[in-house]
């Protein structure tokens, strides 16, 4: 595992914050239509005059939310997203924003990429290979099932920079941000629980598919890697208690952060077998990220 050096933190110098708020982004900050509503922009700028840092930590890739930010306007100088950091790819990744100072960033190395590939390749599981951080955007696939309609989805969203995979690749490997299996929902669950198992010198994540909603995604990271560990380096980092943390997430891959953190909240719109664990807001659409924002100042 490759950990990239911090190169500055240089908003945090002079001011030492009064908290942190960790917002997942897609199903939780973001409504069904992908965007942030008026309401929740109003209580993250809220956080941020009372003296709180927030951090998004999303499963995208720091080139997938850069794509987002276009498309919601945020790349104007004059527009700005009350948002200090930004957790990528489940934890691979943390970028000071708005200047996408890249922090640090973990990789797989090449004979871990080697090691898994043929794992998955006797599993006989469709996978991704992706580019060590920060050109997470360029992938080898290797597509065994040729019916996994999820796993075409992806390719044709990302198709200019997929490449088919073949033996010189993983011979000349540099490493991966990541290793990622889509299955189909009805094995998705029991497939995530062997691989946890099967590659347990490896830290493997499930979430659900943001693309169709049912499909499992397994993530195969290195050793270490989860968003509670990327909150955890963050608030060493900036001088944060433990204890003034509060989060909010949606799915399978924030269930460490929202245990992690002091205090952890999940939206509606969650999977039902989460809700007992964590206090339960209003969903996505409903202003969630408000609501979790209004119960911890008021608590």
């Amino acid at each position: 595992m490759d950990g990239y050096r911090i190169r500055s933190l240089k908003s945090l110098k002079t001011v030492r914050p009064n908290g942190l708020f960790v917002t997942d982004l897609d199903g939780t900050l973001l409504n069904n239509q992908r965007k942030i509503s008026n309401g929740d922009l109003q209580a993250l700028q809220r956080l941020r005059d009372l003296g709180y840092l927030s951090a998004i930590a999303t499963g995208r890739s720091n080139y997938s939310f850069s794509k987002l930010m276009e498309t919601l306007g945020y790349t104007d100088n004059s527009v700005s997203l009350p948002i200090d950091f930004l957790i990528f790819s489940t934890g691979t990744g943390i970028m000071e924003l708005p200047e996408t100072t890249l922090l640090k960033s973990f990789s797989l190395g090449p004979r871990d990429v080697l090691c898994i590939s043929e794992y998955l390749d006797s599993y006989g599981l469709d996978y991704m290979v992706h580019n060590p951080v920060p050109d997470t955007k360029y992938f080898y696939y290797n597509y065994r099932t040729g019916n996994n309609t999820d796993f075409d989805a992806r390719l044709k969203l990302y198709q200019d920079f997929a490449v088919p995979l073949r033996p010189e690749h993983l011979n000349n490997s540099q490493g991966a941000t990541e290793v990622l299996c889509i299955v189909p929902r009805n094995e998705g669950h029991a497939v995530a629980k062997q691989l946890a198992k099967d590659l347990s010198q490896y830290s493997v994540i499930k979430a659900t598919s943001p693309l169709d909603g049912q499909s499992i995604w397994v993530e195969i990271f290195a050793p270490g890697v989860s968003k509670s560990n990327a909150v955890e380096w963050l608030c060493q980092s900036v001088g944060i208690n433990r204890q003034k943390v509060f989060a909010v997430g949606n799915d399978y891959n924030d269930e460490d952060m929202l245990h992690w953190a002091a205090k952890g909240f999940l939206v509606e719109n969650g999977p039902v077998e989460l809700k007992p664990h964590f206090e339960v807001v209003a969903s996505n659409e409903a202003g969630g990220v408000t609501e979790a924002i209004d119960r911890w100042l008021q608590s």
